[in-house]
């Protein structure tokens, strides 16, 4: 395998005018900005973490005897109701 340290060198050496081609008047996020960035990222994972519990504390699956009475039993008076107001207006 070829000696990559040469190759690395090079790029370094050519990274550093870069760096100081900064301008030392503009005003960069600093130190500040890296404290907020890390306070919101641990906020965001808190709160994914918090919601991934309380997801599995849900309970997905409907009871069958639920779903049939309040089907059925909407979809009567649903019905009743609309009857009821056409024959009388008629």
């Amino acid at each position: 395998m070829p000696d990559m340290s040469g190759s690395a060198s090079l790029a370094v050496t050519h990274l550093v005018p870069l760096a100081k081609e900064v301008d030392e008047n503009k005003v960069t996020p600093g130190v500040l900005g890296f404290i907020v960035f890390a306070v919101m990222a641990l906020a965001v994972w808190r709160l994914m973490k918090s919601m991934k519990r309380h997801m599995g504390k849900v309970d997905f699956k409907e009871s069958p005897d639920s779903s049939d009475a309040t089907g059925s039993a909407g979809a009567g008076a649903g019905a009743g109701a609309a009857g009821g107001k056409g024959s009388k207006g008629a």
